[in-house]
């Protein structure tokens, strides 16, 4: 991939696309600009067919610390209306719901995608860059990682964050955060398994590889249909998915993945898809 963008460094590595948030500047804070190009990086990658994993990271020892603060001041500038005029704002035509609404889409897209996301996540991971955090496969933290959930004391709701942070934690730990304006080391993260493996600095590198190792052993048709049954599981009792899981495991057990999987099994050799 050859395009460029404003706000991200994006690298191909064979089956592995490295995207970069790029505004070391402000830590990597997330303008609009920085939404939609995400949006774009994942849509063309799964178009282009080659790519396996996507990987999440910002540049400058910072993952990324929320929303840009400018972009939220000119959304309120257009929202004020002259004194003569106090109706509300229709929610249409709210730039700042408008601005919030994007990102929540930029997550559910993330967290949508069929193909495998890793994030690695350092120094300051605030606000959206926590709602990033929640929604990759595979969260891979430094030790200089501070995980801030800081809405609340700001007089602001996280509004787009709070669905996946009840999602990856579950009900009462969100809450927690959330009326405490949390803030959370990388070790305690781990601990409530916001993140999956903590390391040093100077390890992080190594242990992504080894994560990428392990994804790219595994069939890309596979994960992508695993990852869409279990999210149907959050919210389906088991009882209820027997059929369609049946029906799921069948058709990879004869499609292409499937045969060459258990042919390479017998042959005690690599399936055709593992680097």
């Amino acid at each position: 991939m050859t395009t460029t963008h404003e706000t991200l460094d994006v690298r191909a590595d064979g089956g592995v696309l490295h995207v970069t948030l790029n505004r070391p500047r402000s830590r990597n804070a997330m303008t609009m600009a920085m939404v939609r190009e995400l949006r774009t990086v994942l849509a063309d990658a799964k178009q282009a067919g080659d790519v396996r994993v996507v990987v999440l990271r910002g540049a400058g020892g910072h993952f990324c610390a929320g929303a840009d603060l400018k972009d939220m001041a000119a959304a309120r500038e257009r929202a004020l209306r002259p004194d003569d005029d106090k109706r509300p704002l229709e929610p249409a035509a709210d730039p700042i719901a408008e601005i919030n609404a994007k990102f929540g889409e930029l997550c559910v897209a993330w967290a949508d995608t069929g193909l495998a996301t890793v994030a690695v996540l350092e120094g300051t991971v605030m606000g959206g860059g926590f709602g990033l955090a929640c929604v990759v496969d595979v969260a891979i933290a430094s030790d200089t990682a501070v995980f801030r959930l800081p809405e609340t004391s700001l007089g602001v709701v996280p509004a787009q964050v709070g669905p996946f942070l009840v999602e990856r934690l579950g009900y009462a730990e969100a809450k927690r955060l959330a009326v405490t304006g949390g803030t959370l080391d990388a070790r305690q993260a781990l601990a409530l398994r916001l993140v999956h493996e903590v390391h040093a600095p100077e390890a992080i590198d190594a242990a992504l590889q080894r994560v990428l190792g392990e994804i790219l052993r595994c069939a890309p048709g596979a994960i992508s249909a695993t990852k869409a049954l279990l999210a149907r599981a959050r919210f389906t009792p088991p009882v209820e998915l027997v059929r369609d899981a049946a029906a799921v495991f069948s058709r990879s057990a004869q499609g292409a993945e499937g045969v060459e999987g258990m042919a390479a099994f017998i042959a005690k050799r690599k399936p055709k898809w593992a680097p």
